[in-house]
């Protein structure tokens, strides 16, 4: 299971799609492509691998599939999660 979730956030897009999803919302792939740059195959796939690791979870909604962060998620994986993510705002404000 870690090993799942590590390589899914190792993935530079699917961590970033995790950024989008922290805010506790659900946000269609529709959103994550928009944002993120990715064609609709590409983002499906990508949400599809973290969904796998357990990281999130779906709900279809007439023809777009929404996503949001797994409620579900055990304390350590939860903050496995965050350190990534803060990870990734402590080297992107290095690079600025």
């Amino acid at each position: 299971m870690i090993l799942a979730v590590l390589s899914a956030l190792a993935e530079p897009t699917r961590l970033e799609a995790m950024r989008f999803l922290a805010d506790g919302s659900e946000h269609c792939v529709c959103e994550l492509m928009r944002k993120l740059g990715a064609t609709q195959s590409r983002m499906s796939r990508h949400m599809q691998v973290l969904k796998q690791a357990g990281l999130v979870l779906d709900r279809r909604d007439a023809q777009w599939v929404r996503y949001r962060i797994s409620p579900e998620l055990s304390p350590s994986l939860a903050r496995l999660v965050e350190a990534a993510l803060e990870r990734q705002i402590m080297g992107t404000e290095r690079a600025a």
